[in-house]
């Protein structure tokens, strides 16, 4: 690593030490960890278990069961989920994982791409269905990737028209909003809801170790929702495993890293009990790391994170489920 690239990595992190202190953990070592929902005052599980990877057809439905109810009996209470995700499959599964009592146990989350309110509500409605459930705690607009994306969700007859009548109505709890694709456009739904008198509940982005390097929502948008109390749900904390094949990092870094930002929670995908009980292993075990050894983990990514090579849900279509099916959106 030469100067230049130290100086850069030590510049991503310096941002950090000032807001870091805002959450924190409530449980001792061995235990599972939450933290406080931003304003929402609710207690999330600082690993959320991801939805799309239980959905995946080589998982099986006796599998993605075992994954949600051992997540579950291990402490993790937060449920990540999408209405569009593997033609309604994941909802389906975790639906039938959430019986028997389950569901009382979780903050249970889902997401909708429906633009205006019409489409948005009846993407909700079958989001209940599948999931087996009267009541979303947590609705989020999905991928919003476009620029112009938060005037429809916004405009009249808008997809939040819709969730704020459905939230009248106690199908939902809570109102926030996903995206992968640019800090700026994550920026720009927040102005918007500030101009339109409204502030997201919380906000989900790609947080990870070579965000802080490319383009990063890390450095632009999380002292924004810090500064606001917002909810940080912290995503692709490998990439969608990406990040793993750079072979600088490690999978426990990459959570632990994840978990040390100011999230809520951070979400991650597990398609087997080998993988989950990785990701319980490191929520049990998180501490914080300490300023030396983020820049030094920092210092370590920035040769290979400068072009965004390893975070193809900004560079390229292959995560954007709603460029490739635009009639999700209405």
């Amino acid at each position: 690593m030469n100067r230049r690239q130290f100086l850069k990595a030590a510049a991503a992190s310096a941002i950090l030490p000032t807001i870091l202190k805002v959450r924190g953990v409530s449980a001792a070592n061995g235990e599972m960890q939450y933290r406080t929902l931003g304003h929402t005052g609710e207690k999330v599980s600082i690993v959320g278990l991801g939805g799309a990877h239980i959905g995946f057809s080589y998982v099986s439905d006796a599998d993605s069961e075992r994954i949600v109810r051992t997540a579950i009996d291990n402490g993790i209470n937060f449920m990540d989920n999408c209405w569009d995700y593997n033609g309604g499959e994941s909802e389906i599964r975790m639906g039938n994982a959430l019986r028997d009592g389950y569901r009382e146990k979780v903050f249970l989350m889902t997401k909708l791409d429906g633009h205006d309110a019409k489409t948005a509500a009846a993407q909700l409605d079958e989001s209940l269905r599948r999931l087996r459930v009267d009541h979303i705690d947590l609705i989020q607009f999905h991928e919003v990737i476009r620029m112009d994306d938060p005037e429809k969700i916004f405009a009249p007859t808008g997809a939040l028209e819709g969730m704020l009548k459905a939230r009248q109505a106690g199908k939902v709890r809570y109102i926030g909003f996903t995206g992968h694709k640019s800090p700026e456009i994550h920026l720009h739904m927040l102005d918007t809801a500030f101009k339109n008198n409204f502030t997201f509940d919380t906000v989900q982005m790609p947080l990870n170790v070579m965000d802080a390097h490319y383009d990063s929502f890390t450095n632009l948008v999380l002292p924004v929702l810090v500064q606001h109390n917002i909810g940080v749900l912290g995503m692709k904390p490998m990439g969608a495993q990406v990040i793993l094949r750079s072979g600088v990092v490690t999978a426990p870094e990459c959570l632990r890293y994840a978990m040390s930002l100011p999230t809520s929670v951070v979400i991650t995908g597990c398609d087997s009990m080998a993988i989950l009980q990785q990701a319980i292993d490191v929520a049990r075990n998180f501490h914080p790391m300490t300023d030396d050894e983020r820049t030094a983990l920092l210092a370590r990514t920035a040769p290979v994170a400068s072009n965004g090579k390893f975070e193809l849900y900004k560079t390229s279509h292959h995560f954007d489920g709603t460029w490739q099916n635009p009639q999700w959106l209405g």
